[in-house]
Parts: structure tokens; C-alpha cells; sequence
């Protein structure tokens, strides 16, 4: 076919031939390749690379017939333009529509990297399976949400999406934990069913007067859980971040060998005080074994029977109660223990009556035994509201150590002195005596003394024993001093201070040489510790900020007035009281290693897990 006949398309006004296979491009320059006879490749490149040429074209193929009447008609608007002068105005004519309003715009690269971007986001957030982008539904959403957006694969959702969210989500982490004065981290262990251990470790610091809380990392933990190995692995985190020399407290179960292994590194370690009140009440409970197993196997029983479990609602109903289910507890949490306990006497009616209706095989309580569950849940009403409050605390929890011990030892004092059941006495004796060994000088333990005093809501107020206080106050005076010297606190101070009175006063003649020798000689003989002392007494006589707000939010609005205890502050208002932030890493990773990834990589859990944690 000669080159003129292969001309006579429209396209190849757009096209240069190269040879008899191959064309370039006139807008783009892309070489394309063509068959004698067929423009189909041309065709297909202009529409979906430069669609806006080929709407030109339309628009400038209309133009001429446009102009052409408009030339025609030209002498009677000539001869009507007097006349129409005085017209009304008419509306607009409406016209008729683009094509472009009816073609879809191609997908930029980085529009389909952000939509990646969330997609990523959503499977960790959601603990969604990389299966998901195989799933027709989903596909048939995305399309019709965004037609032009390619759903990835899943291998380059699990390979490349993931890992690469995971890179700059740590990368932006790490810079502000990096930015941090002190931190303090807490760490738990925990085995899934498939007996595969795993070791978690989040860290907590101050950031503009907010609490910062995030996960560092959560691994694969295959070795032996000896002192010498949890103490290797936490030392390697602390160091892969940049924090080993930033801690200043450590917070965990009080398993001996984590202890030993938090202490071999010589960081500061606190107990979590809820697995402490966990301890001491499962032992306290074992004085009224025999009632709670009956409460438990009536529990079992209609979970195992549906009948029984629908005579109970239709019980209920009759009785005007609400459908309550009954609950089972949970071996390691002494609250699920509570709180079925707490249904059953909720439900305690309709539950006596549904099991003599049915005749069911299990042995009922005695009023005895019911008059002592009730007596029992008032005593551990206190610790499960202090187990929540220190749990599910957003705020500053370390701080509320010392108030909640004591009110607890408070409490159960009084029960001490008014029960008489023989299973409720021994319960109330055993939780006095556990609290009494557990909670003895609490108040001269370092961390959380001062964490107490820096807290406006409580200061010294929360103590009992004023030798405590002094002494907490004195290492608190002395940080402060010690913080004015590191951070050339003073030395700018005076150097402001000097710079006004330069600017202010006129110099002076040599007659008052004399004075400003002596006022000089003061200034920069000022001792460190007597603006620390000032800034302490100052501090304490400030009223107490309210119990429920966020002790953080008054340092930003008081902590101008108060520099060098402002730094002492960061370094203890970081500490949290519990080690639950680490434990609910593993309610949610339990879900996708036992329940739906049996045969998950460690290295994608960790991804997973760090995003689901981290993100916001």
C-alpha cells in the first residue's frame, strides 16, 4: 500500500510514518507500531493518551459551519440591530454537551498511589486479609466508586503497599521520638494457641503537653523467656529507636523474669498495678471456692443449653427484668470472675426460678450462699472501678498510684470491721493483708512520689507520711537546679535580662562603678538551687487544677512560670501505671494469628500490627 493511501485516515494528521510498521507520534513523540491496512493502535493511543486533541478536532470541525451563518446573516443584523437595541434581553440558549463532560480522566500516578496508600491503611486498621482485593464485591465497589482506579494485586498489597506505609509511618515516628526528653516503655509476652510466643513493647513520652503513646515493636519471640534473653531483646528495641539512655521507668507483669531482666538493665521498674490487684484478689477469692464453682457451673450450664437459655429470657420477660445473659469468666482476669458473679445476682430471681422449672442437673445456691455473693461483690466493687480507671485512663495514670492504693487499703479496712460471714471475713483479711505487704512505703518510692507531687491536681496532698514528701521535694529541687545548669537555663535568663537593662538605662559614668561591680558580682554568683527551691514553693502554693482534666494541659498554660520544673516534669508525667497498653496489642494480633492467618509471616504481622497501633 503506498504512503498516500495510508494517509487518507484522519489520524495520521497526527502521526509521522517511520517505516511501514512503525509511527511517531506528533504530540507526544512515542513510537508506535501499526499494520498495513489497520490504524487501530493509532486510534486507541490518541484516545487514551490525548483525548483533548481528538475533542479539538470536534470543536474545530463545527466552527466553520457556525462562522458560516454568521457571514450570511450578517446585513439583517446589520438592518435589525437599531430596532433590537430596545429589546429585552433574552436568556441564554442552551447549549449542547461535551463530549469532555462524558469522558473519564485517565488516573495519575500519584492519585493511584494515595488511593494505594488508603487501601493499605484500611486493611491495618481493620485487620482486613490481602485477600480482600480478589473479592468481587470489593472490586465491583472500588469501580464504581472511581472506574479508572486499578484495584493492586495481592501480592502487591502484601510486598509493596504495606512494607512501604510501614517505612514512612516508622520514619515519622522515629523522629519524634527522637525529639522526646524521656520515655517510658512497658512491655508484655504472650503465646497463642499455636504455641508461638510473641513480645511487645510500646513507649510513652511527653510531646507539646500531650501524652504520646505508640507502639515500637511487636515480634516474634522463639527464644527461651530467661532473664538474659528478654533483657537482649529489650535492649535491642530501645536501641534500634534511639532510647537506652532515655528511660526512666519500665513497666511490666511481675513475672520474676522479666523483673530481673528490666533490672539487669538497670532501668527503673514499676509493677503494673492492675496484674498486681489481679494477684491479690484471685488469691483473696479462693476463700469462697466452693460458692463461685457452684456459680459457675449454673453459668455453663445454660450456655451449653439453649432451652435452658430461653426459659431464662422468657423468665425474665415475665418477671419484668431485663434479658440479661449470664457470664462466664475468664481464668487470668479476676474481673470476669466479678462480673459474673455481679450478673448472676442481677438475674437472681428469674435464675432460681428457670432452674426448678426445668429440674436441671446442677446444684442450686442456698440463701446463705446468695447473701454471700452479694457481700462479695460490694467488697470488690472498689478494685474492679480502679482496675477501669487506670486501664482506660487517656490522662497522666502513674500520678494516680498512690491515691488509689490507699483508697482501696481505706475501703476494705472498713468492710474489715463490719463483715461477720465466715467466707466474706477470710476474703476481706486476705486483700488487707496483701495490700498491707504490697502497698508498704509506697509513698517513698521514687517514680511515683514525684510523679504525685508534679501532678497539679494532687501534689502533696496525696501523701500521708511528710518525711516522704520532703523527701521527694528535695529530689525534685535538686532535678530542677540540675536542669537549670544543663540547659543553660539561667545563663539566658540573665543574658535577656541584662540585654534590657542595657537598652533601657543610659550608660553609666564611672561614679557608679562601684555598684554595678557589686550587682554584677550577684548575678553571677546566684545559686541554681535557691530559683529551684522558688519555683517549687511557688508551685505548690497554686491551687489544685480539677481531678478530671489533664494535668499536661495545665504545664502548658502555668509551665512559662515554672522552666526548670517544667523539664523535671517530662521526665515523670511520661510514666504510666499499667503494662495494659502493651497487653491490647495482643487482644487484637490474637485475632489475626489464631482466628484468621494461621500461617502468617512474622515479618507482615509486625507490619501489621505497628500500623493498626500507630495510625491515626
Amino acid at each position: 500500500m503506498s504512503d498516500s493511501s495510508r494517509k487518507r485516515s484522519q489520524i495520521w494528521t497526527h502521526f509521522s510514518i517511520i517505516n511501514s510498521s512503525r509511527a511517531e507520534c506528533n504530540v507526544c513523540r512515542v513510537k508506535i507500531s501499526y499494520r498495513a491496512g489497520s490504524t487501530n493502535n493509532l486510534h486507541r493511543h490518541m484516545k487514551t493518551v490525548h483525548p483533548s486533541v481528538l475533542l479539538e478536532e470536534i470543536r474545530q470541525a463545527r466552527q466553520p459551519a457556525n462562522e458560516g451563518a454568521s457571514v450570511s446573516t450578517a446585513t439583517v443584523a446589520a438592518a435589525v440591530s437599531t430596532a433590537s437595541c430596545n429589546a429585552p434581553p433574552q436568556p441564554p440558549r442552551p447549549t449542547q454537551s461535551s463530549m469532555s463532560q462524558f469522558l473519564q480522566k485517565a488516573m495519575t500516578p500519584a492519585r493511584q498511589n494515595a488511593i494505594d496508600e488508603e487501601l493499605g491503611k484500611m486493611v491495618a486498621r481493620d485487620f482486613q486479609p490481602f485477600s480482600i482485593v480478589d473479592d468481587r464485591g470489593f472490586r465491583s465497589y472500588t469501580h464504581a466508586l472511581n472506574p479508572m482506579y486499578a484495584v493492586p494485586s495481592r501480592k502487591t498489597l502484601s510486598q509493596k503497599i504495606i512494607p512501604g506505609l510501614y517505612d514512612r509511618e516508622r520514619a515519622l515516628l522515629q523522629e519524634r521520638v527522637n525529639n522526646s526528653t524521656a520515655v517510658c516503655l512497658t512491655t508484655d509476652c504472650w503465646t497463642s494457641r499455636t504455641t508461638t510466643s510473641y513480645m511487645s513493647v510500646t513507649c510513652h513520652f511527653v510531646e507539646n503537653y500531650k501524652m504520646v503513646s505508640c507502639l515500637l515493636d511487636c515480634f516474634e519471640f522463639s527464644a527461651r523467656h530467661t532473664s538474659e534473653n528478654l533483657a537482649e531483646e529489650l535492649l535491642k528495641v530501645a536501641k534500634e529507636w534511639g532510647v537506652e539512655n532515655k528511660v526512666v521507668c519500665c513497666v511490666s507483669d511481675n513475672a520474676a523474669n522479666i523483673t530481673k531482666a528490666i533490672q539487669f538493665l538497670k532501668w527503673t521498674h514499676r509493677p503494673c498495678l492492675a496484674h498486681t490487684i489481679n494477684l491479690f484478689v484471685r488469691g483473696a477469692l479462693k476463700a469462697m471456692k466452693p460458692t463461685v464453682d457452684k456459680v459457675k457451673a449454673i453459668v455453663e450450664f445454660f450456655h451449653r443449653s439453649t432451652t435452658a437459655t430461653e426459659t431464662l429470657k422468657s423468665t425474665q420477660r415475665q418477671m419484668g427484668m431485663p434479658e440479661l445473659k449470664l457470664k462466664q469468666d475468664c481464668v487470668t482476669r479476676w474481673n470476669s470472675t466479678f462480673y459474673m458473679l455481679k450478673r448472676i445476682l442481677e438475674s437472681k430471681d428469674a435464675v432460681i426460678s428457670t432452674l426448678a422449672v426445668i429440674n436441671a442437673p446442677v446444684n442450686q445456691l442456698s440463701q446463705e450462699e446468695w447473701d454471700v455473693l452479694q457481700e462479695a461483690c460490694t467488697i470488690l466493687e472498689p478494685f474492679e472501678q480502679v482496675t477501669v480507671e487506670i486501664s482506660a485512663d487517656s490522662y497522666v495514670t502513674a500520678s494516680k498510684v498512690l491515691i488509689l492504693c490507699k483508697g482501696l487499703q481505706r475501703v476494705t479496712a472498713e468492710h474489715q470491721t463490719r463483715v461477720t460471714t465466715g467466707n466474706v471475713k477470710e476474703l476481706v483479711d486476705t486483700l488487707c493483708g496483701s495490700m498491707d505487704r504490697t502497698f508498704h512505703r509506697m509513698e517513698y518510692n521514687t517514680v511515683l512520689s514525684e510523679t504525685t507531687i508534679l501532678d497539679p491536681r494532687f501534689k502533696n496532698l496525696a501523701f500521708s507520711d511528710n518525711r516522704a514528701v520532703d523527701e521527694a521535694l528535695q529530689r525534685i529541687t535538686a532535678a530542677a537546679a540540675r536542669a537549670s545548669q544543663s540547659t543553660g537555663l539561667q545563663g539566658d535568663q540573665e543574658g535577656e535580662e541584662a540585654a534590657e537593662h542595657e537598652q533601657e538605662e543610659p550608660q553609666a559614668s564611672t561614679v557608679w562603678r562601684f555598684f554595678e561591680e557589686r550587682a554584677t558580682g550577684d548575678t553571677t554568683r546566684r545559686n541554681p538551687s535557691a530559683d529551684a527551691i522558688l519555683e517549687v514553693r511557688s508551685y505548690l502554693e497554686q491551687p489544685l487544677f480539677q481531678r478530671g482534666a489533664d494535668p499536661l494541659s495545665w504545664w502548658e498554660t502555668k509551665g512559662l512560670g515554672y522552666p526548670r520544673l517544667t523539664h523535671v516534669m517530662a521526665w515523670r508525667l511520661c510514666t504510666v501505671a499499667t503494662s495494659v497498653p502493651s497487653e491490647r496489642i495482643f487482644s487484637k494480633a490474637g485475632q489475626i494469628i489464631t482466628e484468621r492467618r494461621n500461617k502468617f509471616s512474622p515479618s507482615k504481622l509486625r507490619h501489621l500490627v505497628f500500623l493498626n497501633a500507630n495510625l491515626h
